[in-house]
């Protein structure tokens, strides 16, 4: 530690930041990922890449009686061509588990992005400064969590006393993979994703492999979910797999096996829960690929449109209701043999009743007020007593 005015400076070290797989060096700092070297190797998709460094679900724990916190990161802001800035990326603080403020970071790097040309170009901007001052007085543990859309290099961190790692709160670790709704996609800030807001209800450890663009059952997410220790898990797959048009139904049921199978190798008894899609009534019998729609990117809004056709179901194009029963029937095949392996129909989520109070404002994605209502149902059919992820032991 360093004296830095009347703050003491504290070295980034990995034993504070949780819920990252990896911790790149960079010449800033430290930059969070939620896949591991190897498995970015192997990737050649730059929407991956550039979700995989977006932290969701990420956040610094420490323990202090700091009542001063600054943290310097270096962040990078999407702006896509013909469209409106977005607004910074929110950063959550909780102190003993408890929100206690928000904060933004200015400035960072600008990345570029023209959906039209599918090019995209960074300039380079400056490091910011995210300011706590008033955390209350004694020992606490406070978590700060990272924008979960938004791509940070952690370079700095200084308070008014001492700041060590956050004890181990002795939970079970909570590893999910989902697309774009489980990465947070338009959620209010990093703590009210539903996975985050379903980690909280469930008292479980969140590791967040939430992957906007992703999700398409690639061997590497497995082989990172196989090598990541955790007491439950559960996977989100087929809405990416219908709007990217990537595979047919011959594809998706072995891919969906050896997807499972390689998770299993590393968690053999771990409670496996596999979720369905939720509803999206674009793509419910209508087949991927998805297209942007232009027409009100001006004026901020932006729509989806399914370009394929319903007559291609029968020649294997993947619809989410042909995804759903493929899926369910896949996994009543393995139970048999899988007694900890479970299924959960995705509606369950969000399904009809919640898109005639809630819809899907560019078809495709939920607002932030639907969030909030998702972590409530996982949390109800799969943290409960008797649910596929046993709830919290009792004290």
């Amino acid at each position: 530690m360093h004296a830095h005015g009347d703050l003491i400076s504290t070295p980034l070290t990995p034993d504070l930041v949780r819920g990252a797989l990896d911790l790149e060096r960079t010449r800033h700092g430290l930059l969070p990922h939620r896949l591991p070297a190897r498995a970015r190797a192997q990737n050649t998709d730059g929407q991956l890449a550039m979700a995989e460094s977006q932290p969701s679900g990420v956040r610094l724990a420490l323990r202090t009686r700091a009542t001063v916190l600054e943290l310097d990161t270096l962040p990078t802001k999407r702006v896509h061509a013909g469209a409106p800035p977005r607004p910074d990326g929110v950063y959550d603080l909780l102190v003993d588990g408890r929100p206690a403020g928000q904060g933004t970071v200015a400035g960072g790097n600008t990345l570029t992005i023209d959906m039209t040309a599918g090019t995209a170009s960074l300039e380079p901007g400056p490091v910011g400064t995210l300011r706590f001052p008033d955390l209350p007085p004694g020992d606490k543990t406070v978590e700060i969590w990272l924008p979960h859309n938004e791509t940070t290099e952690l370079v700095a961190l200084r308070a008014d006393a001492p700041v060590g790692p956050a004890p181990d709160p002795g939970r079970r670790v909570w590893l999910h993979h989902g697309s774009s709704i489980s990465h947070g996609s338009d959620a209010a800030g990093p703590t009210t994703t539903w996975p985050a807001l379903a980690a909280s209800l469930g008292g479980v450890e969140l590791v967040n492999l939430g992957l906007s663009g992703g999700a398409l059952l690639d061997p590497f997410t497995a082989r990172a979910m196989r090598d990541t220790p955790a007491d439950l898990i559960s996977v989100k797959i087929g809405i990416n797999v219908v709007n990217a048009d990537l595979m047919r139904l011959r594809a998706f049921g072995p891919a969906v096996h050896g997807f499972l199978d390689t998770v299993r190798e590393g968690h053999p008894p771990a409670p496996l829960l596999v979720v369905s899609p939720v509803l999206c009534p674009v793509h419910e019998d209508t087949p991927g690929p998805l297209a942007p729609d232009f027409s009100e990117a001006a004026e901020g809004r932006l729509r989806f449109v399914a370009t394929g056709d319903p007559a291609e179901r029968a020649s294997g194009k993947l619809t989410l209701n042909v995804i759903r029963d493929e899926l369910a029937r896949i996994v009543a095949q393995r139970a048999a043999d899988d007694p900890n392996l479970h299924h959960l129909d995705g509606r369950e989520l969000y399904g009809e009743a919640d898109a005639a109070e809630l819809p899907l404002p560019d078809t495709a994605h939920p607002a932030a007020a639907t969030h909030r209502p998702r972590g409530d149902p996982l949390a109800a059919p799969a943290f409960r007593a008797g649910g596929p992820l046993p709830p919290r032991p009792p004290p």
